[in-house]
């Protein structure tokens, strides 16, 4: 294995990383550091986040810095406030015996003036997001003309965000013979994009396959409910006592709300995402390095670049839009040669994502049991017990206590206190999970023909056409459907509207064509019954009445044959009854216009007996000649010609 002086790198910078335990360089350290040392070519490195990438540029930028110099010579572009910070601490520290070189990080979210006095002191390496830095550009503070290496961190990120035309004004001001170095952790069009746009044949340097997740990562998922969500996130956090790691939301209110619930029940979690102020998100990341915080809920952008040493786990509360993000996600974990695991807690919508996830990382997702309540206290039993076992006895400090306490537990035998201990310390988990609700079981297809039960078990597929409530809810039937505009949210938004001073939970819908379903809880259907027994949807009356639960087979004798696949997904009892109603209807109708006739209603007259003489079919030619039958009068003059060319013909308009 070789070393970082037979990299070329130079002896003050070995020194303060060898202070900071680098031994050995990593894979991509070892293979852009002689590259970058060497040659002035433009470069592409793909590798995995945590394998060491900013010291496989920094190292480089840093020895080819000449501190003498008075002006920018290096500008490495990041894509937030907290990858900015921490690419500037990381050159700070490796430069530590390197003599006069000065880092100046320029982020927004901070004070401005205090940023130019630290240029005006002098600068030899920018790092910056691009908003901040142009906003100092512009201002006549930061000078790029001298620049001669520029590097792209997580550029991808930086367009996702938004940031090409800021990309494209900041590299204007850069000398065309720059040396434009591109660090992501996958490959993607927008990589592809900017290597056409900005480098110039780049070398390309992949550790391991593109797009590949960390070997060192394993990705577990829960299916769920996507209402039993946070429950199978708590059971998730308690199954393992020790965790240390940051889950991650979709949206920042999704963010904010997740923590405020685990403050809530007692966790020590806290948000981080882009509605917070600099100084609280440094304070907040403050706390979850030094571990007083014990889960960070965050957002995909504020947690890019995180540079945290240890976390067991990611948490992912729902995948993201973008598949290359959860590359990301899971990277923050299995650093440093070390074990991770990244969890997916999804609902069966996700779970076409996921197998997208699958292909790109190259990896299975393992199937997960959401842990019962039993396992749950064992877990914690034991992390109790170990932590008394672990706990370092301090004797001079409690030795005049102990005769006094002694004292005081005489009555009390060893297994006695033991027990109470566990009990106060464990207490809490037992009461919780005597009673804590259960997350629903989650009936997801394994097989053709075949469904899982939750327990991962397969069960035979039901018979086509039913459609029996789910277990504790009521199933309703409503006289609307596609072909009237009526969707999901018009079946939600007609409930919420009828149905006031209470809060109901929708379940299963059902969309047919001409008619739908849907479920409630079982003790709140007859509320919803109650308060749809008149409902209007745009003005006309809904017919909505609580679906039969009989089987399909008793049933086709009641209803009509299904006329497309629409309607071939189940018929109950509620809708044999509406289109027996209709039929009923039709024929009172029909009886009603034969009353006005006298006959009934029973036969139709013929043709003939309605005063027709022709035959059906389409009119001939000389057609027009019959409207003069009756008339005796000969015809007098030519027969008119109605042809285009003869007496119908269109005169031009005049101009």
């Amino acid at each position: 294995m070789r070393t970082f002086e037979e990299l070329g790198v130079m002896p003050e910078i070995c020194e303060a990383i060898s202070e900071l335990g680098f031994e050995h360089p990593m894979p991509v350290q070892e293979e852009v550091i002689p590259y970058l040392l060497g040659n002035g070519n433009d470069v592409i490195a793909l590798a995995q986040t945590g394998t060491g990438k900013t010291a496989a540029f920094g190292l480089p930028i840093i020895q080819k810095v000449d501190p003498t110099l008075p002006y920018a010579q290096a500008l490495i572009l990041s894509p937030t406030r907290e990858l900015c910070l921490q690419i500037a601490d990381d050159l700070a520290a490796f430069s530590k015996y390197v003599e006069g070189l000065r880092v100046v990080p320029m982020y927004g979210g901070t004070s401005i003036e205090n940023q130019i006095r630290n240029v005006k002191k002098g600068v030899h390496i920018i790092v910056a997001t691009p908003g901040r830095l142009i906003d100092l550009m512009e201002r006549g503070v930061v000078n790029l003309s001298t620049v001669r290496d520029v590097v792209l961190d997580e550029a991808d990120e930086m367009l996702n965000m938004g940031f090409t035309d800021s990309i494209n004004r900041i590299l204007e001001d850069v000398p065309r013979d720059r040396n434009t170095l591109l660090f992501s952790a996958t490959m993607s069009k927008e990589i592809a994009r900017i290597a056409k746009n900005y480098l110039t044949d780049a070398h390309e340097i992949v550790i391991g396959n593109k797009n590949e997740g960390s070997k060192n990562v394993n990705h577990v998922y829960y299916m769920v409910h996507a209402k039993d969500k946070y429950l199978a996130l708590k059971r998730i956090a308690d199954y393992y006592p020790n965790i240390y790691g940051i889950i991650f939301c979709r949206t920042r209110m999704e963010t904010q709300e997740i923590a405020d619930k685990l403050i809530q029940d007692g966790y020590n979690a806290d948000a981080l995402h882009g509605e917070l102020s600099q100084q609280q998100r440094d304070l907040t990341m403050q706390k979850f390095r030094k571990r007083r915080i014990q889960l960070l809920v965050a957002t995909d952008v504020a947690a890019r670049g995180l540079d945290v040493d240890d976390l067991t786990h990611v948490i992912n509360y729902g995948l993201p839009d973008d598949t290359e993000n959860y590359t990301h996600r899971s990277g923050r974990t299995g650093r440093a040669g070390k074990r991770g695991t990244s969890i997916a807690i999804i609902n069966l919508r996700e779970r076409g994502r996921m197998r997208e996830i699958e292909k790109v990382i190259g990896k299975e997702f393992v199937k997960g049991t959401i842990p019962t309540g039993k396992e749950i206290c064992e877990k914690q039993l034991w992390k109790v017990i170990d932590d008394i076992e672990k706990t370092e006895v301090k004797e001079d400090d409690i030795a005049e206590f102990l005769p006094a306490i002694y004292r005081k537990l005489d009555w009390l035998d060893k297994e006695d206190i033991i027990r109470r201990v566990v009990t106060r310390e464990f207490g809490r988990f037992v009461e919780y999970y005597s009673n804590a609700p259960e997350p629903e079981p989650v009936v997801e297809r394994s097989a053709k023909g075949e469904r899982s039960k939750g327990d991962g078990t397969p069960r035979q597929r039901k018979e086509k056409g039913d459609r029996n409530p789910e277990k504790g809810y009521a199933r309703f039937f409503v006289n609307r459907g596609k072909r009237d505009g009526f969707y999901a949210a018009q079946v939600i938004d007609m409930v919420n509207r009828h149905v006031r001073h209470e809060r109901i939970e929708m379940g299963r819908i059902d969309l047919m064509q001409n008619f739908s379903f849907f479920e409630v809880p079982e003790k709140q259907a007859e509320i919803v019954l109650r308060a749809l027994s008149h409902a209007h949807v745009n003005g006309q009356h809904v017919v909505v009445e609580l679906a039969g639960d009989a089987p399909m087979t008793e049933q086709k004798s009641k209803i009509r044959k299904p006329r497309n696949n629409d309607e071939r997904g189940g018929f109950d009892n509620g809708f044999a009854q509406f289109e027996k109603k209709n039929r009923a209807e039709r024929r009172k109708g029909e009886q009603m216009r034969g009353a006005d006739r006298g006959d009934g209603g029973q036969r139709k007259p013929s043709r003939e007996e309605r005063g027709y003489t022709n035959k059906r079919g389409p009119m001939k030619k000389d057609d027009w000649k019959q409207f003069f039958q009756q008339d005796e009068r000969p015809l007098r003059g030519a027969e008119p010609d109605f042809s285009e060319e003869g007496w119908a013909r269109r005169k031009p308009k005049k101009r």
